[in-house]
């Protein structure tokens, strides 16, 4: 897995992160399907942050969750 060298934390930082790498890049080569239920007011926040950064949300909570993992190592 690639490591990110700055945590981006604004929406022109994900933009030229995102402009060179891909959220693949993030995550390791074997994907696998999950579903996960959020109550709705949590998924409103995330949808309103991933429009705010230009994000999908699914890239945002994909990003999100290996950051986590990063660092917890």
């Amino acid at each position: 897995m690639k490591k990110i060298l700055k945590k981006p934390k604004n929406a022109e930082e994900f933009d030229q992160y995102f402009e060179n790498n891909d959220i693949a890049d993030l995550l390791e080569a074997g994907t696998k399907r999950v579903n996960i239920d959020f109550p709705s007011n949590i998924l409103k926040r995330v949808d309103l942050k991933a429009r705010e950064l230009g994000l999908t949300r699914q890239a945002l909570i994909k990003y999100w969750i290996a950051e986590r993992l990063d660092l917890t190592r």
